[in-house]
Protein backbone atom coordinates (compact mmCIF):
# COMPACT_ATOMS: atom_id res chain seq x y z
CA UNK A 1 0.00 0.00 0.00
CA UNK A 2 2.81 2.43 0.85
CA UNK A 3 4.45 1.70 -2.49
CA UNK A 4 1.17 2.42 -4.26
CA UNK A 5 0.79 5.77 -2.50
CA UNK A 6 4.27 6.77 -3.62
CA UNK A 7 3.12 6.44 -7.24
CA UNK A 8 -0.03 8.56 -6.99
CA UNK A 9 1.53 11.79 -5.76
CA UNK A 10 -0.33 13.91 -8.35
CA UNK A 11 -3.68 12.67 -7.04
CA UNK A 12 -2.64 13.09 -3.41
CA UNK A 13 -1.46 16.64 -4.03
CA UNK A 14 -4.73 17.58 -5.74
CA UNK A 15 -6.77 16.04 -2.93
CA UNK A 16 -4.86 17.87 -0.21
CA UNK A 17 -4.78 21.10 -2.21
CA UNK A 18 -8.54 20.99 -2.83
CA UNK A 19 -9.28 20.49 0.88
CA UNK A 20 -6.86 23.24 1.90
CA UNK A 21 -8.45 25.64 -0.60
CA UNK A 22 -11.89 24.90 0.83
CA UNK A 23 -10.64 25.50 4.36
CA UNK A 24 -9.02 28.78 3.32
CA UNK A 25 -12.32 29.90 1.86
CA UNK A 26 -14.16 28.94 5.05
CA UNK A 27 -11.79 30.60 7.52
CA UNK A 28 -10.17 33.42 5.52
CA UNK A 29 -13.36 34.51 3.79
CA UNK A 30 -14.24 35.00 0.15
CA UNK A 31 -12.49 38.38 0.05
CA UNK A 32 -9.10 36.69 0.15
CA UNK A 33 -9.24 35.89 -3.57
CA UNK A 34 -5.50 36.01 -4.11
CA UNK A 35 -4.83 33.63 -1.22
CA UNK A 36 -6.89 30.66 -2.32
CA UNK A 37 -6.18 31.33 -5.99
CA UNK A 38 -2.48 31.11 -5.21
CA UNK A 39 -3.06 27.90 -3.24
CA UNK A 40 -4.91 26.33 -6.18
CA UNK A 41 -2.33 27.39 -8.75
CA UNK A 42 0.48 26.09 -6.53
CA UNK A 43 -1.38 22.79 -6.15
CA UNK A 44 -1.74 22.31 -9.90
CA UNK A 45 1.89 23.26 -10.52
CA UNK A 46 3.02 20.77 -7.85
CA UNK A 47 0.79 18.04 -9.30
CA UNK A 48 2.27 18.68 -12.75
CA UNK A 49 5.79 18.49 -11.32
CA UNK A 50 4.88 15.17 -9.69
CA UNK A 51 3.71 13.82 -13.06
CA UNK A 52 7.01 14.86 -14.63
CA UNK A 53 8.92 13.23 -11.75
CA UNK A 54 7.05 9.97 -12.41
CA UNK A 55 7.76 10.03 -16.16
CA UNK A 56 9.24 6.78 -17.35
CA UNK A 57 7.23 4.81 -14.78
CA UNK A 58 5.04 2.01 -16.09
CA UNK A 59 3.20 0.41 -13.20
CA UNK A 60 -0.27 -0.49 -11.99
CA UNK A 61 -1.35 0.39 -8.45
CA UNK A 62 -4.17 -0.66 -6.13
CA UNK A 63 -4.54 -4.19 -7.50
CA UNK A 64 -4.15 -3.05 -11.09
CA UNK A 65 -7.09 -0.64 -11.07
CA UNK A 66 -5.01 2.47 -11.77
CA UNK A 67 -2.13 2.90 -14.23
CA UNK A 68 0.92 5.09 -13.70
CA UNK A 69 2.32 5.37 -17.21
CA UNK A 70 3.28 7.72 -20.00
CA UNK A 71 -0.17 7.78 -21.57
CA UNK A 72 -1.86 8.96 -18.39
CA UNK A 73 1.01 11.37 -17.70
CA UNK A 74 0.68 13.01 -21.13
CA UNK A 75 -3.04 13.58 -20.61
CA UNK A 76 -2.60 14.82 -17.03
CA UNK A 77 -0.09 17.48 -18.00
CA UNK A 78 -2.54 18.94 -20.53
CA UNK A 79 -5.41 18.69 -18.00
CA UNK A 80 -3.47 20.40 -15.22
CA UNK A 81 -2.18 23.11 -17.55
CA UNK A 82 -5.67 23.94 -18.85
CA UNK A 83 -7.09 23.88 -15.31
CA UNK A 84 -4.37 26.24 -14.12
CA UNK A 85 -5.18 28.79 -16.82
CA UNK A 86 -8.92 28.59 -16.08
CA UNK A 87 -8.24 29.41 -12.41
CA UNK A 88 -5.78 32.20 -13.24
CA UNK A 89 -8.23 34.11 -15.48
CA UNK A 90 -11.34 33.67 -13.32
CA UNK A 91 -11.10 36.46 -10.68
CA UNK A 92 -11.32 39.31 -13.19
CA UNK A 93 -14.40 37.74 -14.78
CA UNK A 94 -16.32 36.91 -11.61
CA UNK A 95 -15.34 40.00 -9.63
CA UNK A 96 -17.22 40.07 -6.32
CA UNK A 97 -18.86 36.71 -7.13
CA UNK A 98 -15.48 34.93 -7.02
CA UNK A 99 -15.33 32.41 -4.17
CA UNK A 100 -12.93 29.76 -2.95
CA UNK A 101 -15.30 27.04 -4.12
CA UNK A 102 -14.48 27.80 -7.75
CA UNK A 103 -10.80 26.93 -7.34
CA UNK A 104 -11.61 23.92 -5.15
CA UNK A 105 -14.10 22.55 -7.70
CA UNK A 106 -11.53 22.90 -10.48
CA UNK A 107 -9.00 20.98 -8.35
CA UNK A 108 -11.45 18.17 -7.58
CA UNK A 109 -12.49 18.03 -11.23
CA UNK A 110 -8.82 17.78 -12.20
CA UNK A 111 -8.43 14.96 -9.69
CA UNK A 112 -11.32 13.09 -11.29
CA UNK A 113 -9.96 13.70 -14.78
CA UNK A 114 -6.56 12.34 -13.77
CA UNK A 115 -8.22 9.17 -12.49
CA UNK A 116 -10.15 8.90 -15.75
CA UNK A 117 -6.97 9.08 -17.82
CA UNK A 118 -5.24 6.43 -15.69
CA UNK A 119 -8.11 3.98 -15.13
CA UNK A 120 -7.58 0.29 -15.84
CA UNK A 121 -10.77 -0.90 -14.23
CA UNK A 122 -14.42 -0.16 -14.95
CA UNK A 123 -15.00 0.87 -11.33
CA UNK A 124 -12.16 3.41 -11.14
CA UNK A 125 -13.31 4.64 -14.55
CA UNK A 126 -16.71 5.48 -13.11
CA UNK A 127 -15.37 6.99 -9.87
CA UNK A 128 -13.10 9.36 -11.79
CA UNK A 129 -15.77 10.28 -14.30
CA UNK A 130 -18.36 11.09 -11.63
CA UNK A 131 -15.90 13.08 -9.53
CA UNK A 132 -15.26 15.25 -12.56
CA UNK A 133 -18.93 15.41 -13.51
CA UNK A 134 -20.27 16.41 -10.09
CA UNK A 135 -17.79 19.26 -9.88
CA UNK A 136 -18.65 20.33 -13.43
CA UNK A 137 -22.39 20.51 -12.74
CA UNK A 138 -21.77 22.99 -9.93
CA UNK A 139 -19.29 25.00 -12.00
CA UNK A 140 -21.78 25.39 -14.84
CA UNK A 141 -24.30 27.01 -12.46
CA UNK A 142 -21.68 28.92 -10.45
CA UNK A 143 -23.35 32.32 -11.00
CA UNK A 144 -26.48 31.65 -8.98
CA UNK A 145 -28.04 34.99 -9.85
CA UNK A 146 -27.64 34.44 -13.60
CA UNK A 147 -30.55 32.62 -15.23
CA UNK A 148 -28.39 31.41 -18.11
CA UNK A 149 -25.85 29.89 -15.73
CA UNK A 150 -28.54 28.16 -13.66
CA UNK A 151 -30.16 26.79 -16.81
CA UNK A 152 -26.81 25.52 -18.08
CA UNK A 153 -26.12 23.73 -14.80
CA UNK A 154 -29.57 22.12 -14.75
CA UNK A 155 -29.37 20.94 -18.36
CA UNK A 156 -25.89 19.57 -17.84
CA UNK A 157 -26.95 17.75 -14.68
CA UNK A 158 -30.09 16.14 -16.14
CA UNK A 159 -28.43 14.99 -19.38
CA UNK A 160 -25.26 14.00 -17.51
CA UNK A 161 -27.30 11.79 -15.18
CA UNK A 162 -28.85 10.11 -18.21
CA UNK A 163 -25.41 9.51 -19.73
CA UNK A 164 -24.14 8.09 -16.43
CA UNK A 165 -27.05 5.65 -16.38
CA UNK A 166 -26.27 4.53 -19.92
CA UNK A 167 -22.61 4.08 -19.02
CA UNK A 168 -23.42 2.11 -15.85
CA UNK A 169 -25.74 -0.18 -17.80
CA UNK A 170 -22.94 -0.85 -20.29
CA UNK A 171 -20.48 -1.51 -17.45
CA UNK A 172 -22.89 -3.97 -15.86
CA UNK A 173 -23.24 -5.84 -19.16
CA UNK A 174 -19.47 -6.04 -19.66
CA UNK A 175 -19.03 -7.28 -16.11
CA UNK A 176 -21.88 -9.76 -16.39
CA UNK A 177 -20.65 -11.34 -19.62
CA UNK A 178 -16.90 -11.15 -18.95
CA UNK A 179 -16.93 -11.86 -15.22
CA UNK A 180 -14.52 -9.03 -14.38
CA UNK A 181 -14.22 -5.25 -14.28
CA UNK A 182 -10.50 -5.29 -15.05
CA UNK A 183 -9.66 -3.99 -18.53
CA UNK A 184 -7.28 -6.87 -19.26
CA UNK A 185 -9.90 -9.40 -18.16
CA UNK A 186 -12.58 -7.83 -20.35
CA UNK A 187 -10.17 -7.87 -23.31
CA UNK A 188 -9.45 -11.57 -22.72
CA UNK A 189 -13.17 -12.36 -22.70
CA UNK A 190 -13.69 -10.43 -25.93
CA UNK A 191 -10.77 -12.17 -27.63
CA UNK A 192 -12.76 -15.40 -27.41
CA UNK A 193 -15.64 -13.93 -29.38
CA UNK A 194 -18.28 -11.21 -29.11
CA UNK A 195 -21.69 -12.45 -27.99
CA UNK A 196 -24.82 -10.32 -27.88
CA UNK A 197 -24.28 -9.30 -24.25
CA UNK A 198 -20.74 -8.06 -24.81
CA UNK A 199 -21.83 -6.28 -27.98
CA UNK A 200 -24.55 -4.36 -26.15
CA UNK A 201 -22.06 -3.62 -23.39
CA UNK A 202 -19.67 -2.10 -25.94
CA UNK A 203 -22.47 0.03 -27.43
CA UNK A 204 -23.67 1.40 -24.09
CA UNK A 205 -20.20 2.10 -22.69
CA UNK A 206 -19.15 3.98 -25.83
CA UNK A 207 -22.46 5.88 -25.81
CA UNK A 208 -21.94 6.98 -22.21
CA UNK A 209 -18.40 8.15 -22.92
CA UNK A 210 -19.49 9.84 -26.18
CA UNK A 211 -21.62 12.19 -24.07
CA UNK A 212 -18.52 13.38 -22.23
CA UNK A 213 -16.67 14.23 -25.44
CA UNK A 214 -19.77 15.82 -27.07
CA UNK A 215 -19.85 13.37 -29.96
CA UNK A 216 -23.00 13.31 -32.09
CA UNK A 217 -25.71 12.17 -31.30
CA UNK A 218 -24.84 12.75 -27.62
CA UNK A 219 -23.92 16.41 -28.15
CA UNK A 220 -27.25 18.07 -27.38
CA UNK A 221 -26.08 19.64 -24.12
CA UNK A 222 -22.97 21.28 -25.52
CA UNK A 223 -24.21 24.51 -27.25
CA UNK A 224 -26.59 25.46 -24.42
CA UNK A 225 -24.12 24.72 -21.62
CA UNK A 226 -21.23 26.47 -23.39
CA UNK A 227 -23.40 29.57 -23.96
CA UNK A 228 -24.95 29.70 -20.49
CA UNK A 229 -22.01 28.80 -18.28
CA UNK A 230 -19.60 31.54 -17.11
CA UNK A 231 -16.93 31.96 -19.79
CA UNK A 232 -13.99 30.74 -17.62
CA UNK A 233 -16.06 27.62 -16.92
CA UNK A 234 -16.86 27.21 -20.61
CA UNK A 235 -13.14 27.51 -21.33
CA UNK A 236 -12.57 24.74 -18.82
CA UNK A 237 -15.30 22.50 -20.28
CA UNK A 238 -13.92 22.95 -23.79
CA UNK A 239 -10.41 21.93 -22.82
CA UNK A 240 -9.50 19.76 -19.81
CA UNK A 241 -12.58 17.45 -19.63
CA UNK A 242 -12.30 16.83 -23.38
CA UNK A 243 -8.74 15.59 -22.89
CA UNK A 244 -9.73 13.36 -19.97
CA UNK A 245 -12.74 11.87 -21.73
CA UNK A 246 -10.85 11.24 -24.98
CA UNK A 247 -7.95 9.66 -23.07
CA UNK A 248 -10.40 7.47 -21.17
CA UNK A 249 -12.23 6.42 -24.33
CA UNK A 250 -8.91 5.62 -26.01
CA UNK A 251 -7.74 3.48 -23.08
CA UNK A 252 -11.06 1.65 -22.89
CA UNK A 253 -11.11 0.86 -26.62
CA UNK A 254 -7.48 -0.22 -26.87
CA UNK A 255 -6.93 -1.92 -23.50
CA UNK A 256 -10.40 -3.19 -22.53
CA UNK A 257 -11.87 -4.00 -25.92
CA UNK A 258 -8.73 -4.69 -27.91
CA UNK A 259 -7.03 -3.23 -30.97
CA UNK A 260 -7.26 -6.56 -32.80
CA UNK A 261 -9.61 -9.49 -33.11
CA UNK A 262 -13.42 -9.51 -33.15
CA UNK A 263 -13.74 -6.59 -30.71
CA UNK A 264 -11.95 -4.22 -33.08
CA UNK A 265 -14.53 -4.74 -35.81
CA UNK A 266 -17.32 -4.16 -33.29
CA UNK A 267 -16.17 -0.88 -31.77
CA UNK A 268 -14.55 0.46 -34.96
CA UNK A 269 -17.92 0.69 -36.72
CA UNK A 270 -19.38 2.67 -33.84
CA UNK A 271 -16.44 5.10 -33.73
CA UNK A 272 -16.61 5.63 -37.50
CA UNK A 273 -20.30 6.53 -37.20
CA UNK A 274 -19.63 8.92 -34.30
CA UNK A 275 -16.76 10.53 -36.23
CA UNK A 276 -18.77 11.10 -39.40
CA UNK A 277 -21.84 12.36 -37.55
CA UNK A 278 -19.76 14.73 -35.42
CA UNK A 279 -17.73 16.32 -38.21
CA UNK A 280 -20.82 16.81 -40.39
CA UNK A 281 -23.21 18.15 -37.75
CA UNK A 282 -20.49 20.22 -36.10
CA UNK A 283 -19.67 21.89 -39.41
CA UNK A 284 -23.26 22.43 -40.55
CA UNK A 285 -24.59 23.43 -37.13
CA UNK A 286 -22.02 26.19 -36.69
CA UNK A 287 -22.82 27.97 -39.94
CA UNK A 288 -25.92 29.81 -38.72
CA UNK A 289 -24.67 30.71 -35.23
CA UNK A 290 -24.50 34.37 -34.20
CA UNK A 291 -23.21 33.76 -30.67
CA UNK A 292 -19.46 33.12 -30.54
CA UNK A 293 -19.70 30.68 -27.61
CA UNK A 294 -22.32 28.57 -29.38
CA UNK A 295 -20.21 28.60 -32.53
CA UNK A 296 -17.18 27.40 -30.58
CA UNK A 297 -19.38 24.68 -29.07
CA UNK A 298 -20.16 23.34 -32.54
CA UNK A 299 -16.50 23.74 -33.41
CA UNK A 300 -15.72 21.53 -30.44
CA UNK A 301 -18.13 18.87 -31.70
CA UNK A 302 -16.54 19.08 -35.14
CA UNK A 303 -13.01 18.71 -33.78
CA UNK A 304 -13.98 15.74 -31.63
CA UNK A 305 -15.10 14.06 -34.84
CA UNK A 306 -11.65 14.52 -36.36
CA UNK A 307 -10.03 13.06 -33.23
CA UNK A 308 -12.32 10.04 -33.57
CA UNK A 309 -11.09 9.53 -37.12
CA UNK A 310 -7.61 8.94 -35.72
CA UNK A 311 -9.00 6.71 -32.96
CA UNK A 312 -11.03 4.68 -35.47
CA UNK A 313 -7.76 3.49 -37.02
CA UNK A 314 -7.14 1.41 -33.89
CA UNK A 315 -3.38 1.68 -34.34
CA UNK A 316 -0.53 3.24 -32.39
CA UNK A 317 -0.16 5.81 -35.15
CA UNK A 318 -3.82 6.73 -34.71
CA UNK A 319 -3.45 7.16 -30.93
CA UNK A 320 -0.35 9.33 -31.45
CA UNK A 321 -2.35 11.51 -33.82
CA UNK A 322 -5.17 11.84 -31.26
CA UNK A 323 -2.76 12.91 -28.50
CA UNK A 324 -1.13 15.49 -30.77
CA UNK A 325 -4.55 16.76 -31.83
CA UNK A 326 -5.65 17.10 -28.20
CA UNK A 327 -2.72 19.31 -27.27
CA UNK A 328 -3.05 21.63 -30.27
CA UNK A 329 -6.84 21.78 -29.89
CA UNK A 330 -6.63 22.74 -26.21
CA UNK A 331 -4.16 25.56 -26.89
CA UNK A 332 -6.32 26.88 -29.73
CA UNK A 333 -9.60 26.67 -27.84
CA UNK A 334 -8.29 28.34 -24.70
CA UNK A 335 -6.91 31.18 -26.82
CA UNK A 336 -10.26 31.63 -28.60
CA UNK A 337 -12.28 31.77 -25.38
CA UNK A 338 -9.83 34.19 -23.76
CA UNK A 339 -10.34 36.43 -26.80
CA UNK A 340 -14.06 36.40 -25.99
CA UNK A 341 -13.34 37.30 -22.35
CA UNK A 342 -11.25 40.30 -23.43
CA UNK A 343 -14.01 42.20 -25.24
CA UNK A 344 -16.56 44.30 -23.34
CA UNK A 345 -19.20 46.84 -24.30
CA UNK A 346 -19.57 50.32 -22.83
CA UNK A 347 -21.39 48.89 -19.78
CA UNK A 348 -18.66 46.35 -19.09
CA UNK A 349 -20.65 43.36 -20.32
CA UNK A 350 -18.91 40.67 -22.34
CA UNK A 351 -19.62 40.83 -26.09
CA UNK A 352 -20.64 37.44 -27.49
CA UNK A 353 -22.44 38.55 -30.65
CA UNK A 354 -20.41 37.82 -33.78
CA UNK A 355 -21.90 40.74 -35.80
CA UNK A 356 -20.65 43.08 -33.04
CA UNK A 357 -17.08 42.12 -33.99
CA UNK A 358 -17.46 43.93 -37.33
CA UNK A 359 -14.43 46.09 -38.03
CA UNK A 360 -12.71 44.95 -34.84
CA UNK A 361 -9.31 44.93 -36.57
CA UNK A 362 -9.44 48.73 -36.80
CA UNK A 363 -9.94 49.17 -33.04
CA UNK A 364 -8.16 46.12 -31.61
CA UNK A 365 -5.72 44.96 -34.32
CA UNK A 366 -3.68 42.74 -32.00
CA UNK A 367 -6.67 40.85 -30.61
CA UNK A 368 -8.23 40.50 -34.06
CA UNK A 369 -4.97 39.11 -35.47
CA UNK A 370 -4.67 36.61 -32.61
CA UNK A 371 -8.27 35.45 -33.09
CA UNK A 372 -7.62 35.06 -36.82
CA UNK A 373 -4.71 32.76 -35.98
CA UNK A 374 -6.95 30.69 -33.68
CA UNK A 375 -9.72 30.43 -36.24
CA UNK A 376 -7.45 29.57 -39.16
CA UNK A 377 -5.75 26.99 -36.95
CA UNK A 378 -9.11 25.41 -36.07
CA UNK A 379 -9.87 25.36 -39.80
CA UNK A 380 -6.50 23.58 -40.34
CA UNK A 381 -5.34 26.11 -42.91
CA UNK A 382 -1.57 25.85 -43.52
CA UNK A 383 0.93 27.09 -42.57
CA UNK A 384 -0.68 27.39 -39.13
CA UNK A 385 0.05 24.58 -36.69
CA UNK A 386 -3.57 23.44 -36.54
CA UNK A 387 -3.02 21.84 -39.94
CA UNK A 388 -0.50 19.35 -38.56
CA UNK A 389 -2.69 17.24 -36.20
CA UNK A 390 -5.48 17.06 -38.76
CA UNK A 391 -2.98 15.78 -41.31
CA UNK A 392 -1.84 13.16 -38.79
CA UNK A 393 -5.33 11.77 -38.15
CA UNK A 394 -6.02 11.54 -41.87
CA UNK A 395 -2.68 9.79 -42.44
CA UNK A 396 -3.43 7.29 -39.66
CA UNK A 397 -6.87 6.57 -41.16
CA UNK A 398 -5.43 6.03 -44.64
CA UNK A 399 -2.70 3.71 -43.34
CA UNK A 400 -5.35 1.70 -41.50
CA UNK A 401 -7.34 1.23 -44.70
CA UNK A 402 -10.05 3.76 -43.80
CA UNK A 403 -9.61 5.81 -46.98
CA UNK A 404 -13.32 6.72 -47.40
CA UNK A 405 -13.39 8.05 -43.84
CA UNK A 406 -10.31 10.19 -44.46
CA UNK A 407 -11.78 11.52 -47.72
CA UNK A 408 -15.02 12.42 -45.94
CA UNK A 409 -12.99 14.23 -43.29
CA UNK A 410 -11.14 16.29 -45.90
CA UNK A 411 -14.38 17.25 -47.65
CA UNK A 412 -16.10 18.30 -44.43
CA UNK A 413 -13.00 20.27 -43.42
CA UNK A 414 -13.57 22.50 -46.45
CA UNK A 415 -17.20 23.03 -45.43
CA UNK A 416 -16.23 23.72 -41.84
CA UNK A 417 -13.68 26.34 -42.85
CA UNK A 418 -16.55 28.56 -44.03
CA UNK A 419 -17.74 29.71 -40.62
CA UNK A 420 -14.20 30.30 -39.35
CA UNK A 421 -13.34 32.44 -42.37
CA UNK A 422 -16.68 34.26 -42.03
CA UNK A 423 -15.67 35.54 -38.57
CA UNK A 424 -12.30 36.69 -39.90
CA UNK A 425 -14.07 38.48 -42.74
CA UNK A 426 -16.37 40.17 -40.21
CA UNK A 427 -13.44 41.40 -38.11
CA UNK A 428 -11.22 42.59 -40.94
CA UNK A 429 -13.40 43.59 -43.89
CA UNK A 430 -16.82 44.66 -42.57
CA UNK A 431 -17.65 48.21 -41.57
CA UNK A 432 -17.22 48.97 -37.90
CA UNK A 433 -20.19 48.04 -35.73
CA UNK A 434 -22.08 50.79 -33.93
CA UNK A 435 -21.52 49.11 -30.59
CA UNK A 436 -18.40 50.43 -28.87
CA UNK A 437 -16.14 47.51 -27.94
CA UNK A 438 -13.16 47.88 -25.68
CA UNK A 439 -10.51 45.46 -24.54
CA UNK A 440 -10.75 44.91 -20.81
CA UNK A 441 -8.30 42.13 -20.19
CA UNK A 442 -5.61 41.36 -17.67
CA UNK A 443 -1.95 40.81 -18.37
CA UNK A 444 -2.46 37.11 -17.65
CA UNK A 445 -5.07 36.77 -20.41
CA UNK A 446 -2.99 38.86 -22.81
CA UNK A 447 0.11 36.76 -22.16
CA UNK A 448 -1.76 33.46 -22.72
CA UNK A 449 -3.34 34.77 -25.93
CA UNK A 450 0.01 36.02 -27.24
CA UNK A 451 1.92 32.81 -26.43
CA UNK A 452 -0.88 30.63 -27.85
CA UNK A 453 -1.05 32.62 -31.10
CA UNK A 454 2.72 32.51 -31.53
CA UNK A 455 2.86 28.76 -30.88
CA UNK A 456 0.10 28.12 -33.39
CA UNK A 457 1.95 30.07 -36.05
CA UNK A 458 5.05 28.72 -37.76
CA UNK A 459 6.77 28.54 -34.35
CA UNK A 460 4.76 25.44 -33.50
CA UNK A 461 6.34 23.44 -36.29
CA UNK A 462 9.69 23.72 -34.52
CA UNK A 463 8.24 21.58 -31.73
CA UNK A 464 7.11 18.72 -33.99
CA UNK A 465 10.06 16.41 -33.18
CA UNK A 466 9.59 16.93 -29.44
CA UNK A 467 5.81 16.54 -29.61
CA UNK A 468 6.04 13.48 -31.87
CA UNK A 469 8.46 11.77 -29.48
CA UNK A 470 6.23 12.50 -26.49
CA UNK A 471 3.09 11.27 -28.27
CA UNK A 472 4.88 8.13 -29.49
CA UNK A 473 6.14 7.35 -25.98
CA UNK A 474 2.69 7.85 -24.50
CA UNK A 475 0.80 5.86 -27.16
CA UNK A 476 3.23 2.92 -27.10
CA UNK A 477 2.13 2.13 -23.54
CA UNK A 478 -1.24 0.92 -24.84
CA UNK A 479 0.20 -1.45 -27.47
Amino acid sequence: MTGDLALIWPELILTIGGLVTLMLGAFAGDRQVGLYQFAALLTLAAAGAAVVALSGTDAAVFSGTLAVDGFGGFAKLIIYGASLICIAVAPRYFGAAMRAEYSALILFAALGMGIMASSRDLMTLYVGLELNSLASYVLASFLRGDDRSSEAGLKYFVLGALASGILLFGISLLYGFSGTTDFAGVATAMAGGIDIGLLFGIVFVISGLAFKISAVPFHMWTPDVYEGAPTPVTTFFASAPKVAAMALLTRVLIEAMGAAGPALAAWQQIIIFLALASIILGAVGAIGQKNIKRLLAYSSINNVGFMLIGLAAGTQQGVEAVLTYLLVYVVTTIGAFLFVMQLRDADGRMVESIPAYAGLSKRQPGLAAAMAVFLFSLAAIPPLFGFWPKYLVFEAAVNAGLVPLAVAGVVVSVIGAFYYIAIVKTMFFDEEAEMAIRSDGSRTEGAVITVSALWLSLVGFLFIPMLAAAAQSAASVLF
